[in-house]
């Protein structure tokens, strides 16, 4: 793996504060992601790794209160979330929110800019030939693992530069999670950055370059994956695995 410690971050995370309502959600988190660079996400439930996702795509809820968060030398701070979709941030969101009534490729039309810059229907079809299979069912009929392809390649229709992934594994069989995988290691090797939250810790270490550990919403591990997997302490304090 090459050392990224000499490069200028892609995505730098500074300082953020964010609230739901009245509660302190994320209390000053930092870190940051390397161009190319898958980076595991994780956390108890409540330390602040959704909402932190969220702040990213700059989403309504949370508040982000102080703090900056820079993109490619653009202030992701500054921006509304269509900007941020615009400039090149997908979010896939725990529940996928595939639109009731439109086929799969109606899904993926509906996300995409025109004209699109690099990822036409046809080059989201040879990254996830089921979805080619499929592209005039609809696309809340799809299997689980199907929907968390069209989650994730409506996000790519969108020109993608960074893709956060909201616990894409839930309720999937391991042997589509291997498949979610395969694919995730092909978005990398186009040079896409991805952040990825998931309560299945171990198989999002293993997907993964390096690691950020909230706890209570505070940053308490920036480091290698390898060094957690490889840490037992860690795990068992902060992962509970």
């Amino acid at each position: 793996m090459n050392d990224p410690s000499n490069k200028p971050a892609f995505l730098s995370v500074h300082d953020i504060h964010a609230y739901y309502g009245e509660s302190y959600i994320v209390q000053g988190v930092s870190f940051n992601v390397h161009e190319g660079e898958i980076l595991a996400l994780l956390g108890r439930n409540g330390a602040g790794k959704t909402s932190t996702l969220r702040s990213i795509a700059r989403l309504a809820d949370p508040m982000i209160t102080h703090g900056e968060i820079w993109l490619d030398h653009q202030p992701l701070h500054e921006m509304k979330s269509y900007q941020a979709s615009i400039g090149g941030v997908g979010l896939v969101p725990e529940d996928r929110r595939i639109i009731q009534g439109l086929t799969v490729e109606e899904n993926l039309k509906l996300a995409q800019i025109a004209p699109p810059v690099g990822w036409s229907i046809e080059r989201i079809f040879e990254l996830f030939p089921r979805l080619g299979e499929r592209r005039k069912q609809e696309g809340t009929t799809l299997s689980g693992g199907e929907q968390q392809m069209l989650a994730i390649g409506r996000a790519l229709a969108r020109d993608l530069k960074l893709l956060l992934l909201d616990e894409p594994y839930e309720g999937l069989a391991p042997v589509i999670v291997q498949e979610i995988e395969k694919t995730l290691l092909e978005i990398k090797a186009l040079g896409i950055t991805t952040i990825i939250v998931e309560q299945n810790a171990v198989a999002a270490l293993k997907l993964s370059d390096r690691a950020v550990i909230l706890d209570t919403g505070n940053v308490v591990f920036d480091g290698l994956a390898s060094d957690v997997l490889e840490n037992a302490t860690l795990r068992e304090e902060y992962l509970a695995i």
